[in-house]
C-alpha cells in the first residue's frame, strides 16, 4: 500500500478493514499472516474510532437551534445526534 495507514481517509480505512476481515474469515491465511492482518486492523480502528469522534465533537458543535444558540438536553449539557455508519449497500445507493 503507497499511501501510510495514517494518511488514509476514513472511507478506505474502512474498507481496509472490511478486507482485513473476509480474509481472515476465510480461513485461507497463516497464522503468521493473520497476526499482522490483526495489528492492522487494531490500527485501522484506532483510527476511524478517533475520526468518529471528532466528527461526534463537530456534530455536536453544529447542533443550534434557530437562534443560534447550542441546544441543551435535559441534563445541561450539549444535544447530540447519534452517529452510525451505513451498511455497504446503503452506501452504494448514495453513490448512485
Amino acid at each position: 500500500m503507497s499511501e501510510s495507514k495514517k494518511e488514509l481517509s476514513f472511507e478506505k480505512a474502512f474498507s481496509r478493514l472490511e478486507e482485513i476481515l473476509e480474509k481472515m474469515n476465510s480461513g485461507s491465511i497463516s497464522l503468521d499472516e493473520s497476526l499482522k492482518l490483526y495489528e492492522e486492523a487494531d490500527k485501522l480502528i484506532s483510527s476511524c474510532s478517533k475520526r468518529l469522534n471528532e466528527a461526534e465533537r463537530k456534530i455536536e458543535m453544529l447542533i443550534k437551534n434557530r437562534s443560534g444558540e447550542v441546544q441543551l438536553g435535559k441534563d445541561q449539557k450539549p444535544q447530540t445526534e447519534n452517529f452510525s455508519l451505513p451498511s455497504s449497500n446503503d452506501a452504494s445507493k448514495h453513490r448512485e
